[in-house]
């Protein structure tokens, strides 16, 4: 790939992805120890830098993986700085983060957290302070780059790009080491999932009923949901959800769940997933903390021997061309993600929703079945596995087209240089903001990080201000 296309890609994921993150976890403690001996290392504004939290910057990119070196404090300096030029103009410009929003971020992140520690108390054990107390002390910080997040995305959503501008952007690029892209395809899918009938249904129903009597009989419900539930997301947690508002769940989960008085136990009831039974915690306003337990209903061979049938019938009609393809996708597959495009699969890496897709990308199953096929034939149906849901059942895959190894070309590969041009060009208006907003703001940073060649933009301010100080 092209030099300057490889840096503005990920130069521009960098800038966007390092400015937002929030230190969540793994430092707390070497944090209150730090606050005996904490300095200020940069002054922005009104606003001021601890060293503490640098090293928190630190501490979270080498529990990700990162290798040691200290040149990673400049670039953590950096975007703290970022944010707080941004946060202070969010607030001149009276942008706000609810609190309602604020509690989301927070509980997502909680319940990432959670689940990596492999449990709440694990996780309150290694924070050494309660999940209520740790969220508080983020409240502020959690604030701050909401704000500055939201600022940001006003500045961004202003840029646009030209067709022309596309074309001067990459007829400026090296035409010798222009990026040679892999075999692409854009492929769609029907997908059909099996229904259970009324009476293999009730195998599960029982199921559930029997872990809902325990609960009844005495036994801690964290403990059946620990030992029996099937839902990944909230079983090592004791089953437990915290405060979402309803649409964060299932038409059927959140009736249930709002109709409850805290302490109530629901009778087992259905969704998408399989059969439930949930205890309501807490109610706050129109979120509400619950728990549960899910026994998922899983397909019989007789299930799958039917939808086998299903699909056969669906694969005559395309391939005979009685039903078009993109007509019986939207009429009678079960992907929702989809059908509402005709079938078509978008590329989950493209931020313009391309249907192109590396072949590298594809799961080997889809691989393997269009891997024959020429533009415009369907494979036969094959049994599958979604990765994200568990869920089992039959499709076959349509191949719309087939783009063959080649070096990057504005005709076939116009969406991509315009995804790198819009980077690039959002990438030089955030880079013109600070560089205009620095000029205005004082910076003023700690001698320790002289050094650091990102942030000389902002040393080569501050010493100006200083010269500019000593005149006056």
């Amino acid at each position: 790939m092209d030099f300057r296309i490889r840096v503005t890609i990920d130069s521009m994921k960098n800038f966007s992805s390092l400015l937002i993150i929030i230190l969540l976890a793994c430092t707390f403690q070497a944090k209150s120890q730090e606050k005996l001996i904490d300095r200020v290392v940069a002054t922005v504004g009104s606003g001021i830098i601890l060293q503490s939290d640098v090293d928190m910057q630190y501490s979270q990119y080498l529990a990700n993986g990162g290798t040691p070196t200290e040149d990673f404090k400049c670039t953590a300096l950096q975007q703290l700085i970022m944010t707080k030029l941004l946060s202070q103009q969010a607030a001149l410009d009276s942008i706000e983060v609810s609190e309602s929003e604020i509690d989301d971020q927070l509980n997502a992140r909680m319940r990432e957290m959670t689940r990596r520690a492999g449990g709440k108390e694990r996780l309150e054990g290694f924070l050494k302070r309660s999940l209520l107390q740790y969220k508080e002390e983020m409240r502020p910080v959690l604030s701050e780059q909401m704000k500055a997040e939201k600022f940001q995305n006003t500045i961004i959503s202003k840029v646009t790009v030209t067709p022309q501008e596309v074309k001067k952007y990459f007829e400026g690029l090296n035409q010798d080491s222009l990026p040679a892209f892999n075999t692409e395809v854009e492929i769609g899918e029907i997908v059909v999932y099996p229904e259970l009938t009324k009476e293999e249904k009730n195998v599960f129903r029982t199921k559930a009923e029997g872990f809902r009597q325990q609960v009844v009989d005495g036994t801690d419900f964290g403990t059946v949901a620990r030992f029996y539930s099937e839902d990944p997301g909230s079983a090592n947690q004791g089953g437990e959800y915290d405060f979402a508002p309803r649409e964060n769940y299932v038409k059927e989960f959140s009736a249930m769940a709002f109709k409850l008085k805290p302490g109530e136990l629901s009778p087992v009831f259905e969704t998408e997933y399989g059969f439930h039974f949930l205890q309501v915690l807490e109610r706050r306003g129109e979120e509400v903390k619950v728990r549960h337990v899910l026994v998922t209903s899983k397909p019989t061979q007789a299930s799958l021997d039917r939808v086998k049938g299903k699909i056969d019938s669906i694969y005559d009609k395309v391939q005979s061309g009685k039903l078009p393809f993109s007509t019986a996708a939207t009429l009678l597959s079960d992907n929702k993600e989809t059908k509402f495009n005709g079938g078509m699969v978008i590329n989950p890496q493209s931020s313009s929703r391309s249907t192109l897709i590396p072949v590298d990308l594809l799961e080997k199953e889809v691989f393997i079945a269009i891997d024959s096929l020429e533009a415009g034939q369907v494979s036969k149906p094959y049994q599958f596995q979604d990765p994200r849901s568990g869920k089992s059942g039959y499709k076959f895959t349509y191949l719309k087209t087939r783009i063959p190894p080649h070096k990057a070309s504005l005709e076939q590969d116009f969406a991509k240089i315009q995804e790198a041009a819009q980077e690039d060009k959002t990438r030089r208006s955030l880079s013109e903001w600070f560089e205009k907003k620095t000029k205005n703001t004082f910076v003023h940073i700690n001698s320790e990080f002289a050094t650091c060649d990102e942030l000389q933009m902002w040393i080569t301010n501050d010493t100006n201000n200083l010269a500019s100080s000593k005149e006056d």
